[in-house]
């Protein structure tokens, strides 16, 4: 049975709400557009941290032309709490490593798993290490990535480091449809592929069919 993680995702809301805190939130972040809706919602009840680590995305000036759009939204939206930024490093070769042997497979298989894995337990990591009070990531947003497999993953990833995980589905309340709408209004360069090469070419192959 598959979980609603925007009920779950209220629930946490509503006690952090009650309480009368602002609790620090690491929040993953694959790319401006989709960070869009989520720094919008979240930032009345968090104070939010993005960490922009993706390994995966190829080749290297797409990384870096992701993180400065990501820079920029920061910079533009009226967030209701300031939004600090985090760069990680760019290790291509970390994302190579676990997709040997799993190049043949399509978009939201096992080697995605794997790479939804890299980059959260790196969140996981510096979430516990920097004292942040949750940490969580916007991949959910994307009709094309699993949010069941995110969650539990995050929740493996919470209990090993002993650090709380925001379960999430972003894609819920209409997330992605704002998320486009944001974008357009901040004129934010929006990919046409998720990032690695093995997306890329599978993008490159719907557009010629």
């Amino acid at each position: 049975m598959k979980e609603n993680y925007q009920i779950i995702l209220n629930k946490t809301i509503e006690e952090i709400t009650s309480a009368h805190t602002v609790p620090s939130l690491l929040l993953h972040s694959c790319c401006a557009p989709c960070s869009s809706y989520v720094l919008e919602y979240l930032s009345e009840y968090f104070d939010i941290t993005i960490f922009y680590y993706n390994p995966n995305i190829s080749p290297e000036e797409e990384f870096f032309k992701r993180v400065n759009e990501q820079k920029r939204l920061i910079n533009a939206m009226p967030l209701i709490h300031p939004v600090n930024f985090i760069e990680g490093t760019y290790e291509p070769n970390r994302f190579f490593e676990l997709a040997k042997g799993l190049d043949s497979l399509p978009e939201g298989g096992e080697r995605c798993f794997k790479c939804y894995r890299l980059r959260l337990e790196e969140t996981a990591k510096l979430a516990k290490n920097s004292d942040f009070d949750y940490f969580t990531t916007t991949l959910s947003i994307s009709p094309h990535k699993n949010a069941q497999a995110l969650n539990q993953i995050g929740s493996e990833l919470s209990k090993k480091y002993n650090v709380n995980y925001l379960f999430s589905d972003f894609k819920k309340r209409n997330g992605y449809k704002r998320s486009c709408e944001l974008s357009e209004m901040y004129g934010l360069y929006r990919q046409n592929y998720c990032g690695c090469i093995y997306s890329k070419a599978e993008a490159e192959n719907r557009r010629l069919l």
